[in-house]
């Protein structure tokens, strides 16, 4: 069975872009954990990107797509809110259900990318890591998973027979 891991940033101090020492530190605790991986894909906001080296692998793609939803989705739907939330909103047919298609045919490509039995790491931002999952699997018990993830944190998702079929929520 292939799997995706879509997890947030680690910590950075604002206003500065770049992960802090408490952000590599822990990036690098969680990456211990993780993997391998056949395809690692981030945001192409520094922070994403230091991330997955941190958590100690090498990046093969950068994609804006992951950096950050639009206006109108954080209008609808602000950052941050729980998973359960951003279900709801993109249920509801608007700008947040756009950018949850456009997600899923971004992560749908990745998943028939891989070889058998494959994974991949994507390393993006608050809100589309939750947005993320939504996209992948809308009619999932959200109201389970709680609040948004924090840095690190996020989901793995499982695909089988060109779908997926089952996700679980990564906390740190």
């Amino acid at each position: 069975m292939k799997t995706l891991e879509i997890r947030r940033h680690s910590f950075r101090t604002q206003p500065n872009e770049h992960l802090s020492q408490k952000g590599v530190t822990l990036a690098r605790k969680v990456g211990k954990k993780m993997g391998p991986f056949q395809r690692v894909i981030t945001s192409t906001l520094p922070r994403a990107f230091e991330t997955a080296i941190a958590m100690g692998f090498a990046v093969d793609e950068q994609n804006k797509l992951l950096n950050t939803y639009s206006e109108a989705v954080d209008a609808e739907v602000p950052w941050p809110q729980t998973f359960a939330v951003y279900a709801s909103a993109v249920r509801t047919g608007g700008a947040a259900a756009k950018y949850a298609r456009r997600l899923n045919r971004f992560y749908v490509e990745l998943m028939e990318s891989l070889p058998k039995d494959g994974a991949a790491l994507v390393v993006n931002h608050g809100g589309v890591v939750e947005l993320s999952a939504v996209a992948c699997l809308p009619d999932a018990d959200y109201e389970s998973f709680g609040p948004q993830c924090e840095q690190c944190e996020g989901v793995r998702l499982y695909w089988k027979k060109g779908k997926f079929i089952k996700i679980k929520l990564l906390r740190v």
